[in-house]
């Protein structure tokens, strides 16, 4: 079974809905969304998108600030292209319907999180994401060029690779030409061809035991470039957010957004000292990764299970009409934010590497760009600046849809596509496999390849993971294909894939800490 669409775009967040406005003028786009098209990273995204709005910010500081964040591994250029063009893209959403909040004055009300020099973040309440994804939703849905796949899974994206084809070591041989796409409902797997492709797929925070990304980011894209003999990079730099809410057993993490340190609230211990002083003068709106090892190191003296945040010195209007989704969410609980404090923990939430792209969201496989937390911009270097990750992807959205719709004209369609071959495979009905090897990964990225690692901690996870790996494989070869088994092997690939980078990096950089190389 066959379609041809001219733009695919596989991923419903903000990368891939902005890329399909782009250019929905120009061709047909089929939209492929895991779950439901709102079931997305951008969905959750609480503290907002950060933009140089008015004076006194400006382009410069906002450059500072995100090479500063990142450690100076960021690439200058990348940074640059992306602060310079913020403020427009910002408009532009807000032109398709997003409504952020504003001041009685008709200015924008605008954040401070930490790293930042000024107040640059826009933001809706604490659901900006919510408020982004509702407006590029709605526009999407009533687009007569557009199609959305919602509840189907990308199983690969097509190259030689699958035409039996054998492609040199170059990079540079390799083609996309669509992607193989399973209804779980029916069990087909359709071969979907289409000019150029575009991977929004999201995050891996799946790959830990705590995160705060919703149970869909389990690192497809990523993987199914690494599996084609694409580039990715920087994979060691993983960003756990401070503070989650310490709630065992909820998943996803809720995530208590980095905008309510902004507002004063400050982090403390059992005994309400705050503790953050210690580590950096800039106490609790210090960057994520210096945060999130302090946090670390202290429930490592005290033995705790978590640490608190202290919201109690910002005034209960400002609570109630900034900051809703948090006070309900606690209140749930029986904390009460404006009386007590939150108790928090650290959980993965951001992978600043992944498939590594140009100022173009080009990949090095043609015909395929990437966009969004699955790309790796070079935008953040060791550590990403808050609330630069919303902007990143309206801004290579952009830029990958100009290029494709310059270039669309130029490319056909394969033909000699084979349909997905599932010769000699049986129903799987060990379930239990595929689960418990889930959980042994995540026990095994959470305990030794996490904010803090070491030379035998990384050996360790090595060891182990390959025979997860192993036990994978062997089962996926035999197993009529399902999300749940494809889930595991993208997972597999991504955490071998951190392990790697983080064993290849011999120094104390942002958000890799590693206790054989002090930072310096």
């Amino acid at each position: 079974m066959k379609r041809e669409v001219d733009f695919l775009v596989i991923g419903s967040g903000i990368a891939g809905l902005s890329y399909a406005l782009k250019v929905a003028e120009h061709g047909k786009v089929l939209v492929v969304s895991k779950t439901g098209v709102s079931e997305t990273a951008t969905w959750y995204a609480q503290g907002g998108i950060a933009a140089v709005m008015y004076n006194p910010d400006n382009y410069e500081k906002h450059i500072a600030d995100t090479m500063k964040a990142g450690n100076y591994l960021n690439d200058e250029n990348i940074v640059r292209i992306t602060i310079t063009e913020s403020t427009e893209r910002v408009k532009e959403l807000i032109d398709w319907g997003t409504q952020f909040d504003m001041e009685a004055s008709g200015r924008y009300s605008l954040a401070r999180e930490g790293g930042h020099s000024e107040f640059r973040v826009l933001h809706h309440q604490d659901n900006t994401g919510a408020e982004i994804q509702r407006a590029l939703v709605e526009r999407v849905c009533n687009h007569p060029n557009i199609e959305v796949l919602e509840n189907h899974f990308t199983l690969d994206i097509i190259t030689q690779h699958h035409l039996g084809k054998i492609v040199r070591s170059s990079h540079n041989d390799i083609q996309c030409f669509g992607a193989y796409i399973l209804d779980p409902n029916t069990g087909l797997i359709e071969t979907v061809l289409a000019k150029t492709t575009l991977l929004a797929t999201g995050g891996a925070g799946n790959v830990y035991q705590t995160t705060t990304n919703p149970t869909i980011a389990t690192g497809d894209g990523i993987a199914m470039v690494y599996r084609a003999k694409g580039i990715v990079d920087n994979m060691e730099f993983i960003q756990f957010h401070p503070t989650s809410l310490y709630n065992p057993g909820q998943k996803p993490s809720f995530l208590i957004t980095e905008a309510l340190r902004g507002a004063g609230a400050v982090l403390k211990d059992s005994k309400e000292r705050e503790f953050m002083q210690k580590y950096d003068s800039r106490g609790s709106l210090a960057p994520r990764d210096i945060v999130a090892r302090a946090i670390d190191n202290e429930m490592k003296l005290s033995g705790s299970d978590h640490v608190y945040l202290d919201a109690r010195s910002i005034r209960e209007h400002e609570i109630m009409n900034h900051f809703p989704t948090i006070y309900a969410k606690c209140l749930s609980l029986g904390i009460n934010i404006t009386k007590e404090m939150i108790p928090v923990v650290p959980a993965a939430h951001y992978i600043c590497g992944g498939v590594k792209t140009d100022e173009h969201g080009r990949t090095s496989i043609h015909n395929l760009y990437a966009s969004g937390e699955v790309a790796s911009t070079g935008l953040h270097g060791a550590n990403r600046l808050a609330s630069n990750s919303l902007l990143e992807s309206i801004v290579f959205s952009h830029r990958a849809g100009l290029h494709a719709i310059e270039n669309i004209s130029r490319i056909d369609f394969n033909n000699e596509i084979p349909d997905w071959n599932a010769e000699g495979t049986v129903l799987n009905e060990e379930m239990i496999l595929i689960t418990q090897s889930r959980k042994e990964l995540q026990s095994i990225m959470s305990n030794y390849v996490g904010i803090v690692r070491s030379d035998i901690r990384l050996k360790r996870a090595f060891d182990r993971l390959k025979i997860i790996s192993e036990e994978t494989e062997e089962l996926y070869d035999r197993s009529v294909v399902s999300i749940d088994i494809c889930e595991l092997r993208n997972m597999i690939k991504v955490a071998h894939l951190i392990i790697k980078f983080a064993s290849q990096r011999r120094e104390s950089i942002g958000l890799h800490y590693s206790i054989n190389y002090p930072a310096k």
